[in-house]
């Protein structure tokens, strides 16, 4: 029961695919009482169910992209839990089409929104929990390989992974004497909803299976598992980093492409 008696706020369950529901799955398995959003009304009835699964957590409607919901989503939390011990953020998004073609061609806007969802998010949504969390804790994100290494059809979002990588760098060093860590977990390629908007996704987890050290295609419990590490006490004295959980694909060099 590493989380027990912890209250938590999950961003970014969309499904039960989700890397976030893994993480929720893991930190509910080890006591944490926990709070999710929703983005809109297109996913509020399956994140409601998902949330009546684990006993005492509730839903919020909370767009990232609105101050005025993220600062409701945090009166919620408030009013339910007095008190935040940890924060999930796995929100990324970038408009489909830059998800394809050359990354020159990528549009002022779609790059605009790429970053502010992705990468500006976690700032918004942390500087937000933090009167919440005035007894410390721990903040997780998602990135992928696709931040320091060019992915075919990635573009933008790369991008958007290398800024998020960045900002958990200075919030960990901003947010460490309140006692709050910040840190994020590059998961290899997993098909979730996210993942089915970039091209060629599913030849990019088969070759992932093919020559990661541990030959086999990442699962969404090894990521919520080592996001329990991150959560939790034994995590204390990791911040700023991004932990790897790719079955070791991200050591090799010359990779064979993948597009």
């Amino acid at each position: 029961m590493l989380l027990e008696g912890k209250k938590g706020l999950i961003l970014g369950v969309a499904n039960k695919q989700s890397i976030a529901w893994a993480i929720a799955e893991s930190a509910a398995r080890e006591g944490a009482k926990l709070i999710f959003n929703y983005q809109n009304d297109r996913f509020k009835d399956k994140v409601e169910k998902l949330a009546e699964g684990i006993e005492g957590s509730k839903a919020f409607q909370c767009d990232v992209g609105n101050d005025g919901e993220i600062a409701a989503l945090m009166k919620n939390v408030e009013d339910e839990f007095g008190r935040l011990d940890f924060l999930v953020h796995s929100i990324a998004y970038a408009p489909s089409e830059e998800l394809a073609g050359e990354f020159i061609n990528t549009s002022r806007q779609g790059f605009a929104t790429a970053l502010e969802v992705s990468a500006y998010s976690l700032i918004a949504v942390s500087r937000a929990a933090l009167p919440l969390m005035n007894s410390g804790g721990s903040i997780v994100t998602l990135t992928y390989l696709g931040a320091e290494r060019v992915v075919p059809n990635y573009n933008v979002m790369g991008v958007a992974k290398a800024a998020l990588e960045a900002s958990v760098r200075y919030l960990a060093n901003d947010l460490g004497p309140r006692g709050i860590r910040v840190n994020a977990i590059s998961a290899g390629p997993i098909r979730t909803l996210a993942a089915r908007g970039v091209g060629g996704i599913s030849k990019m987890v088969e070759h992932h299976r093919e020559i990661a050290p541990l030959r086999h295609a990442t699962e969404q419990a090894e990521v919520g598992d080592t996001a329990l590490l991150l959560l939790s006490s034994l995590g204390r004295g990791v911040t700023g980093e991004v932990i790897y959980v790719d079955g070791g694909y991200h050591i090799l060099g010359t990779l064979a492409p993948m597009g």
